[in-house]
């Protein structure tokens, strides 16, 4: 189960390059059901997703980079492509903060993942998250691969 908050980032306080980075890039084989591919560095990784906002159930399974490359040719809409920063916070959890690239350049949020629906529900974030955006489809990322950049960005 995946339980996580999304948040509408516009500034970040501080240098967001002093921590642990990832550059992704993933792209969507089906979008519904959500079956997704996504380079993250070296690895490579297939995730089905169930439907929600705040929580659903999701599954992954590594895959090699030529299996990633032949599934690739079959994906639907635009790749997201981005550079996640692992930002730690108290209690254990990690603020994602995904700065876009490519179509979606100017476009940050701030993801959190959370052990309960408890947890989820009782966070509260600093303030330079910014706006919660965790029940907008806009902001999923299968709606930024099909749509493009939401017009509040």
């Amino acid at each position: 189960m995946e339980i996580e908050r999304k948040f509408l980032t516009k500034h970040i306080p501080f240098d967001i390059t002093a921590y642990p980075c990832l550059q992704i890039s993933q792209a969507y084989i089906s979008f519904s059901p959500t079956i997704r591919i996504r380079q993250s560095n070296e690895d490579y990784i297939l995730t089905v997703k169930g439907k929600g906002h705040l929580a659903r159930e999701e599954f992954e399974l590594p895959l090699s980079k030529e299996d990633y490359d032949r599934l690739f040719q079959k994906t639907e809409g635009t790749p997201v492509i981005k550079k996640r920063y692992l930002v730690p916070l108290a209690e254990g959890l990690t603020a994602e903060v995904d700065i876009y690239e490519g179509e979606l350049a100017g476009l940050m949020t701030t993801e959190v993942e959370f052990p309960s629906l408890e947890a989820a529900e009782s966070f509260i974030a600093p303030q330079w998250f910014g706006k919660d955006v965790s029940q907008e489809k806009a902001y999923k990322n299968t709606s930024l691969s099909l749509y493009g950049m939401p017009k509040e960005a």
